[in-house]
């Protein structure tokens, strides 16, 4: 089971105890996957169409709770899709169907119903809890969370641009840096950090999946910090190697055109024990010598080594020429 499955899992077993907060996230729901179908003697029926089990069971569980209405659950094979399930939620009867649509706000008290299902009135979602009701639910019936292994990324699908600004406007009164995208046809809002996406899952009462992307997330700082460190670490040795390697063939130089003798006592124990110990740092080097020399001072003379190494050089060049 995917991560973004796991989070729907959780979110379509929890449920909440206010009414007020049970209406929103029906409404939600209905507002992504609702239809009203209408007879002709005026006989309302509303249905929910969804693809996903997690959806038809929390859709199905909110109108028992909140209602005392039992819906009736459809399912058949999708005929794209072979393997999947296209689940249908139907309450039937007119009586029902109104106090579900007018208790949502999608049909007025004169039974007139809502222009546009996929934006929700802001009377359903007036306390806070309920607004977070209303991002579980929709979260729920839209959206989906990539594998956190792999990268942080959570989207809400939307119909329309009225809905995702809405979707947005809700988000941000949480802190929450929603973006919007247009994809297609439809319009994306969407989180990509780690510690957003982390929020919207405390927002919409998904705990134990939220436990799952922290720990994911420490773990992967764990390892990017090793990896910072181990490529630090070898980047300076490269170049402690590299200075080395520079260091001796300076001195064998040096040691082969004009000998030891021509160097100071000080610079001729410094190019003995470089020579004798290639692989020693300039601190270790330092403390060799008789009397011990800092870091900086070996640095130094190892540094006129190679300016004297460089001066023979261009000597030889000279004389060549």
């Amino acid at each position: 089971m995917s991560f973004s499955s796991k989070v729907k899992e959780e979110l379509s077993r929890q449920i909440s105890t206010a009414r007020h907060c049970q209406i929103a996230e029906i409404a939600a729901i209905l507002s992504v996957c609702g239809q009203v179908s209408i007879s002709a003697n005026d006989h309302f029926r509303v249905i929910v169409h969804t693809e996903n089990v997690s959806v038809a069971r929390k859709y199905f569980t909110l109108i028992e709770k909140t209602f005392n209405i039992e819906a009736v659950i459809h399912v058949r094979k999708n005929v794209y899709l072979k393997k999947s399930n296209v689940y249908r939620v139907e309450v039937s009867s007119h009586e029902d169907t109104v106090r579900i649509l007018q208790a949502t706000k999608f049909m007025s008290p004169e039974q007139e119903i809502a222009d546009d299902l996929s934006v929700m009135s802001r009377l359903v979602i007036q306390k806070e809890c309920c607004k977070r009701a209303f991002l579980r639910g929709t979260f729920l019936a839209a959206g989906s969370i990539s594998d956190p292994e792999k990268g942080y990324h959570l989207e809400i699908v939307c119909s329309t641009q009225e809905r995702a600004e809405q979707i947005q406007s809700i988000m941000r009164e949480f802190e929450l840096d929603a973006r919007i995208v247009a994809r297609k046809k439809s319009q994306v809002v969407y989180l990509k950090e780690g510690s957003q996406i982390v929020e919207f899952l405390g927002l919409v009462e998904a705990g134990i999946s939220l436990m799952d992307l922290e720990n994911i997330r420490i773990r992967k700082e764990i390892s990017n910090n090793i990896n910072r460190k181990v490529n630090c670490e070898t980047a300076n040795i490269g170049k402690t190697v590299s200075a080395a390697v520079k260091q001796i063939e300076d001195i064998r130089y040096i040691e082969t055109h004009v000998g030891f003798s021509q160097l100071t006592e000080e610079l001729e124990e410094t190019a003995v024990c470089r020579l004798r110990y290639p692989e020693a740092t300039l601190k270790e080097l330092g403390e060799m010598m008789s009397p011990p020399v800092g870091k900086s001072g070996v640095n130094h003379r190892l540094r006129k080594l190679g300016r004297i190494a460089d001066e023979l050089r261009e000597n030889k060049e000279d004389y060549n020429d």
